[in-house]
């Protein structure tokens, strides 16, 4: 069966992500683009499954500069779709309009969405769409993909192109008259080069001297010193390379077509979106506003709303209904003792103990959902990057920093974002140090136990983690691998609107439904083989915790964390399994200290925690957790970006390191100051350990070639 294929594509920020959750519902796919770890978007057009609508990465422009672009322009060029649906913002055509006047020239039938049209309406502005359509040599529809204006008018409209019954226009020419004719010189060179309909698009292209269009056309040297003749006397004329010529072109052109389409209201006050950037922007208040909203989101989701759903889920849902339906069962059925053991000891003990921590989760995910889609998020990347650049990083670096609070690992792929080199090396190192969704249950859990009415733990590990992102990006910047002036970050911040309903609901779904896979799969198996370790000795007989294979095995290694302040079996192996999946940490202490036993109030496993270890023992046990290195999954991100296993190991290496020297310093220093311990060894090594961090950060920074950091690329 035959699909019909339609791209969406526009500029990042202009409400592509709400139209195609709009138009395709919950009927959508996600995977990477083949060869790259940039998010591919699959789905089908609501009411008629033959139509797949391909959700393309936010671009600029189709020059191929970010892997972005490349991604879109081989599409569009190669897999060539029936139809393309062009979403814009209405609110500030003259940037979106580039893109456009590209997408015309590729030769697929193209349909232009003028996006959040009712806040153009609002500020009292009118567009002439009858003009901008004449111009363009398309249909244009006025959408808001947030209210559903427009929405399914633009999808028929797609379709009717694609199925040929809809005729498209062609493009008016947007060029000097110098610049058309070079082009029509070098389309007639062309026409046994390429299909008819891309020869435009192929003529600008290497006009601008692009290598990659050359290659394609496969032309001669003949054939190409012809082009470039032509091309030399444009340039020779119009004092100007060819490429900026043609970009001065379109501006021009688009400046002109706004001028004759556009009609705005005159306004003397600012606007809404500008009098709250004065402050949420601001060079004192933004940082402060920004912790302080960090510090509401934790406390909803800790501290009260998430609590609530969380009690219950461990009281009730896996307290007394699971455990009970699934005895009563396995007892009806005569199931064997050992295998009632696994299941409701081991699996669902382990798995209830990990799941019980969803509903915080989820609240987390609807706070962090609105404060992006609002357009708070934009901000606060664009308030970082004034932050980050003092400290050798860009502002590009916080998109994966503000995506790992949902995961690592599309976090570390969408460092393939920033253009330079080091600094994406960069950012793949410090990324997961962002406390991610699998993180949220120990936070919780630690905090739970130890601090139960103090509100500053919970958003503390969040802030710690930033803070081991700025200290290594000051340290490691004065590296050689490092080294070097961070990328510029150019960003266009969107309008603030009220968050969509169903764009939010759809993230949060799609969050936990992955947490929840996680937790039936590899939670699952993990749990049962921590059951399994912990019940038998090495003879296979079965014994109680202490003497199971899985304490020898922890007991080898928990004198490496005795300064730390945890050196007990049970959070050793815990500690090991996290590395599986972050979750795992709690599912194996439900298994090591009879969860099962506490979902009945809740609160049992509480006492047992704070007899293994203090809370300041807890504390920085939390803190090592959360910056070591990451699950598997996470890793193998790491791996496939690095391009290196000697530099992954290295990443997961300075991790645990940062990781174990926080943590020491924090419960070494701590326990002196807090009375719990007398200065010994361990506080003139702690001292020390501090002293050395403040001179790699305060030190001067060396002076390193452009050629600097190239020893990794090489690797």
């Amino acid at each position: 069966m035959s699909h019909i294929s339609i791209a969406l594509a526009g500029n990042p920020n202009c409400g592509k992500t709400t139209l195609f959750n709009k138009l395709t519902g919950a009927h959508q796919h996600v995977a990477n683009w083949p060869g790259v770890t940039v998010e591919r978007k699959t789905g089908r057009l609501l009411g008629q499954r033959d139509v797949l609508i391909q959700d393309l990465p936010g671009i600029y422009s189709l020059s191929p500069y970010s892997l972005e672009e490349v991604v879109s322009r081989d599409y569009l060029l190669n897999e060539r779709p029936d139809a393309i649906i062009n979403i814009v913002d209405a609110s500030n055509l003259e940037r979106n309009l580039y893109l456009t006047t590209q997408l015309r020239e590729i030769g697929i039938p193209v349909v232009l969405g003028l996006n959040m049209i009712d806040l153009v309406r609002k500020n009292g502005d009118r567009i002439n769409i009858t003009k901008l359509s004449a111009a363009l040599g398309c249909e244009v529809v006025e959408t808001s993909a947030i209210k559903g204006i427009g929405c399914k008018h633009l999808g028929d409209s797609a379709v009717r192109l694609a199925v040929g019954k809809n005729t498209q226009q062609v493009l008016m020419p947007c060029f000097s008259a110098p610049v058309e004719q070079a082009l029509a010189q070098i389309e007639t060179l062309l026409q046994e080069k390429c299909d008819p309909k891309q020869i435009r698009w192929y003529s600008i292209r290497v006009f601008e001297k692009d290598e990659k269009a050359f290659e394609s056309l496969k032309l001669n040297s003949e054939q190409k010193k012809k082009i470039l003749d032509i091309v030399s006397a444009v340039e020779d004329e119009l004092d100007d390379d060819s490429e900026s010529i043609i970009a001065n072109d379109r501006y021009n052109y688009i400046t002109n077509l706004v001028r004759e389409c556009v009609e705005k209201k005159k306004q003397s006050a600012t606007s809404l979106s500008d009098r709250i950037d004065s402050v949420v922007t601001n060079r004192w208040l933004a940082l402060p506003i920004f912790a302080l909203l960090m510090w509401g989101v934790y406390y909803l989701s800790i501290q009260t709303i998430g609590t609530i759903g969380t009690d219950w889920v461990n009281d009730v849902l896996f307290g007394e209904w699971i455990p009970g339906a699934v005895g009563s069962f396995l007892e009806s059925i005569h199931c064997a003792e050992w295998l009632q053991a696994l299941i409701l000891d081991g699996i669902i003990a382990g798995v209830g103990a990990v799941l019980g921590f969803l509903p915080q989760m989820m609240v987390l995910f609807v706070c962090l959902a609105l404060l992006e889609d609002c357009g708070y998020m934009a901000r606060v990347a664009f308030v970082m990057d004034r932050l980050f650049r003092k400290f050798g990083l860009s502002g590009k670096s916080f998109i994966p920093l503000m995506v790992s609070n949902g995961c690592g690992v599309p976090a570390i792929m969408s460092t393939r974002t920033i253009e330079n080199e080091r600094d994406r090396r960069m950012t793949v190192l410090v990324t997961t140090f962002v406390p991610c969704s699998a993180k949220l249950p120990i936070i919780a859990l630690i905090a739970g136990a130890f601090f139960p009415d103090a509100s500053w733990v919970a958003p503390s590990a969040y802030f710690v983690g930033l803070g081991a992102v700025v200290l290594s990006g000051i340290i490691l910047k004065k590296t050689s691998l490092f080294g070097g002036e961070p990328a510029p970050f150019v960003m266009e911040l969107p309008a603030y609107h009220p968050p969509g309903s169903r764009d939010v609901a759809l993230k949060v779904y799609s969050n936990s439904m992955a947490f929840v896979k996680k937790a039936g799969t590899i939670i699952l198996v993990a749990c049962a083989l921590v059951w399994f370790l912990s019940s038998y000795n090495i003879s296979m007989e079965s014994v109680e915790p202490n003497e199971s294979m899985l304490a020898s095995l922890g007991g080898v290694f928990a004198p490496l964390f005795t300064p730390l302040g945890w050196g007990d079996w049970r959070a050793t192996v815990a500690t090991i399994s996290g590395l599986v999946a972050k979750e795992n940490l709690v599912g194996t202490f439900g298994i090591l200290y009879g969860m099962e036993e506490v979902a009945e109030d809740g609160m049992e496993v509480w006492p047992q925690l704070q007899l293994a270890f203090t809370a300041l023992g807890a504390y920085s046990l939390m803190i090592f957790n959360l910056l070591c290195a990451p699950c598997f999954a996470a890793i193998g991100a790491m791996r496939r970006e690095t391009g290196s296993m000697g530099w992954t190991l290295g990443i997961v290496a300075y991790q645990c390191a940062l990781a174990y020297a926080v943590a020491f310093i924090v419960y070494q220093i701590g326990s002196f100051f807090l009375g719990e311990s007398s200065f010994g060894v361990g506080q003139v090594f702690a001292f020390a350990l501090t002293g050395l961090f403040i001179y790699l950060i305060f030190r001067k920074t060396p002076q390193y070639s452009k050629k600097g950091g190239l020893a990794w690329e090489q690797s």
